[in-house]
């Protein structure tokens, strides 16, 4: 499935993020009344479109929604409001409300690893099952280069070539073999369109360590799979062995190798039997 077939199974909603109403876009398959809900999170700079190849399969047997994030993909790009992670929390609250959804499993990937950690902390009792991938956590991030593309006016100021050029590193080279290009041209399309340059320095410049730091991980009573790229550098297996221990319910790591950070697109068919033996 490309990124334009993905887009047309999306649908929209809107969700309310400190007074703004925003158009929500998700991908929604399996609905059930009898099945839990798994809600799948991207990070930055992805959008649902991330999960391609591990949320479809789990359909046949659970809920499953993969949204897109404020300020990515196909979800609301326009200025003026906040993208962190605590908002993002906020949106995913009022969009899993909407859909009068409350008891749920995650599967999340760097920041959209943060927004679970989030959520789970604040609703213990509404969790039971994560699935965290080289997550955003503790003091973890952001890394430099996210850091750089917040620098006011340095997105803005890139021509095509150089945008072109900035996408082909974040996304072919931290793959660990070469990149499929279609799961490449898909997860560059959205910075790529009208508003993307300044949507993408919205999204790098509202990465906050506090988000993370502040966590209670101690209240996250969920049972924790830590599905990770084992040879990630920019969040390094490390960080797993650190949830697990400071969560309170039962944890284990699984570092996947050769798979750097985009652990979804280099080891596919490892991870999604992984999900479904956790979660199916």
């Amino acid at each position: 499935m490309d990124h334009h077939d993905w887009t047309e199974t999306q649908r929209e909603t809107t969700v309310t993020v400190d007074g703004h109403d925003l158009p929500f876009a998700y991908y929604e398959a399996g609905a059930d009344d009898d099945r839990r809900p798994v809600v799948f999170l991207h990070g930055i700079p992805t959008w649902s479109f991330l999960w391609r190849d591990a949320a479809p399969p789990l359909a046949d047997s659970r809920h499953v929604l993969a949204p897109d994030l404020v300020g990515y993909g196909n979800s609301a790009n326009r200025d003026g409001f906040d993208r962190s992670v605590r908002a993002q929390t906020v949106a995913l609250a009022d969009f899993l409300a909407e859909r009068g959804v409350r008891d749920v499993d995650f599967v999340a990937h760097d920041i959209g690893g943060a927004v679970a950690l989030r959520y789970a902390a604040a609703r213990p009792d509404a969790v039971d099952r994560m699935v965290l991938s080289n997550a955003a956590c503790f003091d973890s991030w952001p890394v430099e280069f996210v850091n750089s593309l917040g620098v006011p006016g340095e997105v803005e100021g890139w021509d095509d070539e150089e945008l072109e050029g900035k996408l082909e590193f974040l996304f072919a080279e931290g793959s660990y073999d070469e990149a499929d290009p279609e799961w490449l041209a898909g997860l560059k399309a959205p910075w790529k369109r009208e508003g993307g340059r300044t949507a993408l320095a919205r999204a790098a410049v509202s990465t906050n360590t506090v988000h993370t730091t502040e966590i209670e991980y101690g209240r996250i009573t969920a049972d924790l799979l830590c599905l990770w790229g084992g040879e990630d550098v920019l969040q390094p297996v490390d960080n797993a062995e650190r949830l697990v221990e400071a969560t309170a319910g039962d944890g284990e790591v699984v570092a996947l190798d050769s798979a750097y950070h985009w652990v979804t697109a280099d080891r596919p068919g490892a991870y999604r039997d992984h999900l479904l033996e956790f979660l199916g």
